[in-house]
């Protein structure tokens, strides 16, 4: 039976509630890019500092805190919403982050704009945990991956969104309105939130859901009976989470590939604003008097936009392959662990990003939109081996302790991009800096598999 068969034969809630997810998920990553894209912008109005090496190692010091805030948020974020439920958990983060983001306009010096990104950091953590255990309640197995890699496309349209309008805005009105408008779209999400979102029991009490549809969701045996293990037993502590392998293959995968998109995330805009000011530079002074455009100078933010939209099409492909590995009659585990591995080979790509753009800057762009489509194929994958490995209970827990993992490893590799940038930029050779950079990046994802496949080499449901 096709998937829009299934569709009609049993009903279709479960793709609204992914859609408020991808939503959300879309709000969250356009009010954290707009830091990246005003890089340069809120450098010229001295927020921080004059001094151009002191700028990148101040630049750097703002990401951490938001990295080490949303460590810290997403441990607790995951823990809060086990206890309270996604649909409050949800709320009460997107609320938190909406404000956050609108605070920034008041932040005009490192110190300040350091506050606000921490604030925004420990409220953005509630997204992920309370995305992935909303598709654990609300899809099978088999439509886990294809429905998470849907609304974890959200990241990357609202990377492709902030390109497109926040450079424009802050030219228009000033800077402090780009945070106060993206922060504002976050409000009007909790209305149709509060109005279409609830549990798929309380749904089909409502009579908002069928029976088909409730019996499709749950319709994988062997998770039905761990969850049935598992209803008299207490809520698991960290601790205890702690002690399982499945826990530290999780937590070794985001720790060394979430720090690739912050990367992308945080320093992308500058790499491709060097990359035209050096080619400007080159151009000048071999042509001395030129009037008009330079050759080979590019629209950084039109390139963003296509680098995340090429991520888009990865997220959902990403989702869709295990699945189709799936329906072909390979086993569930064998079909993520080879999806995961196509994917962990394709950002290789990017060790070359930047001696291509040596050559031309759509060159690397070309790599990167290789790189990042690879990580959010990736992505899909990742999150959902939570929900095949722990029980629904945990799964926000098991989220927050890797999305914790992941921000422990954007610190890290924020603190070292700022003083290999800093040092770079005074010997006035930035692109190696970059190029060592990219090499960490484009390596991260085999590293992680092979760790991962060492620690589980079956992705099976645990009884808690």
């Amino acid at each position: 039976m096709s998937f829009s068969s299934v569709n009609e034969a049993i009903g279709r809630y479960r793709w609204t509630i992914c859609g408020l997810v991808f939503a959300a998920t879309t709000i969250n990553y356009l009010d954290r890019q707009v830091l990246g894209l005003l890089k340069q912008t809120l450098s010229d109005d001295g927020v921080f500092g004059t001094d151009k090496a002191a700028q990148e190692l101040n630049y750097s010091r703002v990401v951490m805190a938001f990295q080490f805030a949303y460590a810290v948020g997403m441990l607790l974020a995951g823990r809060i919403i086990d206890a309270v439920g996604t649909k409050k958990g949800y709320a009460y983060s997107l609320i938190g982050w909406s404000f956050a983001a609108m605070g920034h306009a008041f932040g005009h010096h490192t110190w300040s704009f350091g506050f606000w990104r921490a604030a925004l950091g420990i409220t953005e953590a509630g997204n992920f945990p309370a995305a992935n255990k909303t598709i654990a309640e609300w899809f099978p197995k088999k439509e886990r991956a294809f429905a998470t890699g849907l609304y974890n496309s959200g990241a990357n349209v609202g990377a492709i969104l902030a390109p497109l309008s926040v450079p424009y805005i802050a030219t228009a009105w000033g800077w402090e309105w780009a945070f106060i408008l993206t922060g504002l779209v976050g409000l009007l999400w909790l209305v149709f939130w509060y109005r279409f979102y609830d549990s798929p029991s309380a749904m089909l009490a409502s009579g908002k859901v069928a029976q088909a549809e409730y019996d499709h969701i749950h319709s994988d045996v062997d998770e039905q009976e761990a969850e049935r293990a598992d209803v008299a037993k207490e809520k698991v502590s960290w601790f205890k989470l702690l002690t399982f392998r499945q826990t530290w293959a999780f937590f070794t995968g985001k720790f060394m590939t979430d720090p690739v998109w912050w990367f992308y995330m945080f320093w992308l805009p500058a790499f491709l604003t060097g990359e035209n000011t050096r080619k400007t530079a080159a151009f000048m002074a071999a042509n001395p008097g030129h009037q008009g455009e330079v050759p080979g100078i590019i629209s950084w933010p039109f390139a963003i936009a296509v680098i995340y939209t090429v991520s888009t099409f990865g997220s959902i492909f990403g989702g869709w392959l295990p699945k189709k590995f799936i329906e072909g009659g390979m086993d569930a585990n064998k079909a993520r662990k080879l999806a995961m591995f196509i994917f962990a080979l394709f950002p290789l790509s990017v060790l070359m990003a930047s001696r291509l753009g040596e050559i031309n800057t759509w060159l690397a762009v070309g790599t990167i939109s290789i790189a990042c489509a690879a990580h959010a194929a990736w992505s899909a994958n990742i999150f959902t081996t939570v929900s095949d490995m722990f029980p629904k209970k945990a799964v926000a827990s098991v989220t927050g302790i890797g999305g914790m993992a992941g921000a422990a490893g954007g610190l890290l590799i924020a603190f070292v991009a700022g003083l290999l940038l800093a040092h770079y930029t005074k010997l006035d050779k930035l692109e190696v800096g970059y190029g060592i950079l990219f090499m960490v990046c484009g390596s991260a994802y085999l590293t992680a598999w092979i760790i991962m496949h060492l620690l589980v080499p079956k992705f099976r449901k645990i009884v808690l």
